[in-house]
This record gives C-alpha cells, sequence and structure tokens, in this order.
C-alpha cells in the first residue's frame, strides 16, 4: 500500500487496527443474543472488570462517548433491569451506576453467544498467535490512552 503519510508503517498498523476493528464487531454483533448490542455489550463488560459499578462520567471516558451518550445507553439498561443507577453517597449531585444480578447475567449470556464464533476464529488464527501479539497491543493502548488523558 502506498500512502503520502511520512510514516507509512505507523500509518498501515493503525489502519489495520481500524478495519479490524470494524470487522469483529460486525461479527460480534451479529452473534450476541437479541437485545445487547455493542454497546451495551461494552458497558456490561466494563462494569464488570470494574468490580460492578463505575460513574457516568467514568463511563464516558472509558467508553470514549459523550456523556449524553452513556446517560441514553444507562436508561435503556435501566428500563432492562440490567443496571441500577442510584445517587453517589460522597457527592449527592453524582450518579453511581452498578451493574445488577440480570445485568451480569446478560454479559455472560452474550460472552458464551461469543463462544463458537471464537472457537472459527481459533483454528484460522491458533491461541498461541494471538497470545504473542497481546504484549504489543497492549503498549498500543496504554500509550493511546497516555496520550488521551494528556501525559
Amino acid at each position: 500500500m502506498t500512502t503520502p503519510s511520512r510514516h507509512p508503517v505507523a500509518f498501515e498498523f493503525f489502519l489495520e487496527i481500524s478495519v479490524i476493528d470494524q470487522l469483529a464487531s460486525t461479527e460480534m454483533e451479529r452473534v450476541l443474543p437479541e437485545g445487547v448490542s455493542m454497546a451495551s455489550f461494552g458497558l456490561l463488560n466494563h462494569l464488570v472488570a470494574r468490580g460492578g459499578t463505575e460513574s457516568p462520567a467514568r463511563l464516558a471516558r472509558a467508553l470514549q462517548v459523550s456523556k449524553g451518550a452513556v446517560t441514553a445507553l444507562l436508561k435503556r439498561l435501566e428500563a432492562r433491569g440490567l443496571v441500577h443507577l442510584s445517587q453517589d453517597p460522597r457527592d449527592g449531585r453524582a450518579k453511581i451506576i452498578a451493574l445488577t444480578p440480570e445485568g451480569r447475567r446478560r454479559r455472560d449470556e452474550a460472552v458464551a453467544a461469543l463462544d463458537p464464533l471464537l472457537e472459527t476464529f481459533l483454528a484460522a488464527l491458533p491461541a498461541p498467535d494471538l497470545a504473542a501479539a497481546l504484549p504489543l497491543l497492549r503498549r498500543v493502548r496504554l500509550e493511546l490512552n497516555r496520550r488521551r488523558q494528556g501525559g
């Protein structure tokens, strides 16, 4: 591929990541349980990783979306009983989002629904190959996170 960029390797690297993200999201969305979008799966997955609770502002930053987008998604998830919104006991103006048992169950159901897709993927790209790529991907993520936070 030829590119006018002065940094063709970096350009192609990030372009590949972008295309992979689009393709993977499309594949995953196709097999997620009904009513679980990639956005809701990402939010539920983030809550699981954070121990089940988070503030809306931190969720918006973590998911790289606006506070309005997180608020709209949280309202839909709360209406379905997947999260519970309450006042932050340390700051009455702020909210805390808590994953409900049903939210955890739906997230786990979504992870299970992805297993057949992952099995077919592992047939083409064995786990040791994917594991070998993880350190570089983590370094890229950490660097992008550092830059996002102004570091």
